[in-house]
């Protein structure tokens, strides 16, 4: 009898390494989806995180997530195009170049036309927010004419915004007196230190870098009018016009700017069933991402549809319509 228990704890002590307990077993069953998203300093990096902590209180998603910081628009394309991210956060109007190989994505520009890029949903705006060193006496975009400015970093949805802009202004980058092209944390540096005039951001109201720029010196945003801004939604209809209220940062006065719309997109090749556990997880969950960034409070079901520009996911397509969410046509 003896010999007998031995033998049967031995066997339940094997299978027990064997196989596991179960949360290891669900572990190693979950699946590892990679985010790209930017600058530790914006709102990409907190909705990345608040969406990687949303699968992990949710296993029986069966899906885990990794969020990559990165250069943000332009950089995720690419790493979308190339296979190398399985979700990313972009702005909706690069998201079309992309798919489209327009403008910075063309044959001869050195990023890769992203044909495989599906979305999966539209977030909130991103305003283009130009700040400004109180005592460069810069109003409008137009005072900008032979100014000390960052335009963003090479590349970037930012940079590509500032030089739209500006072209509603008649101006160019070469009617700067310097054109930096830097990181938001460098460009909050150079104001602070006096080595620009002003800074564009394309970027969630609220943004600690422009915040904390705000605080540590004299600072005002500049005013996009109402005639500039119906110019700019004309050509490039990506843009929407929006306030910024006063006291948005340290000392602000309400201003006129315009705004582009972030999304997530994903890869074609993503599974169906991976793409709609995904979409459920975060639209289910909003209280998890709106408490990540101030920005994030607009994401909603209602507006995932806003601005859409480059074709569903089949896995994010099934979950609005089982809502009820009207898709756009072509979509």
């Amino acid at each position: 009898m003896k010999k007998i228990i031995i033998i049967a704890a031995v066997l339940v002590f094997s299978l027990t390494l064997f196989q596991g307990n179960p949360s290891q077993v669900m572990a190693q069953k979950k699946k590892l989806i990679t985010i790209a998203s930017g600058w530790v300093t914006g709102c990409y990096y907190p909705l990345g995180g608040s969406i990687s902590r949303i699968l992990f209180q949710n296993p029986d998603l069966g899906l885990r997530a990794t969020v990559e910081s990165s250069g943000a628009s332009v950089a995720n394309s690419n790493l979308i195009a190339n296979g190398d991210a399985d979700v990313a956060i972009l702005q909706n109007d690069i998201a079309y170049y992309a798919y489209n190989g327009q403008r910075m994505f063309a044959a001869d520009t050195g990023n890769k036309q992203a044909e495989n890029m599906r979305a999966i949903c539209t977030l909130y705006p991103e305003y283009i927010q130009i700040q400004a060193l109180k005592k460069s006496n810069i109003r409008t975009p137009a005072d900008l004419k032979g100014k000390r400015v960052c335009v963003g970093p090479l590349g970037s949805g930012t940079e590509v915004n500032a030089g739209q802009i500006l072209e509603m202004y008649g101006l160019t980058f070469d009617d700067l007196a310097k054109v930096e092209r830097l990181t938001s944390k460098e460009s909050s540096d150079f104001m602070k230190d006096g080595r620009i005039d002003a800074a564009f951001y394309t970027v969630g109201l609220g943004a600690a870098v422009l915040a904390d720029t705000a605080f540590m010196t004299s600072c005002t945003l500049v005013n996009i009018d109402d005639q500039h801004a119906a110019k700019l939604i004309k050509k490039y209809p990506f843009y929407a016009q929006f306030p910024i209220k006063a006291g948005t940062y340290k000392d602000s006065e309400e201003v006129k700017t315009v705004a582009v719309l972030s999304m997530l997109v994903t890869r074609a090749d993503m599974p169906e069933k991976d793409i709609y556990n995904f979409t459920k997880a975060i639209f289910e969950n909003l209280e998890t991402v709106h408490k990540a960034h101030a920005a994030l409070k607009d994401v909603s079901l209602e507006s995932a549809m806003d601005g859409m520009s480059v074709p569903l996911h089949p896995g994010a397509k099934k979950y609005f319509q089982e809502k009820g969410i009207q898709i756009p046509a072509g979509y």
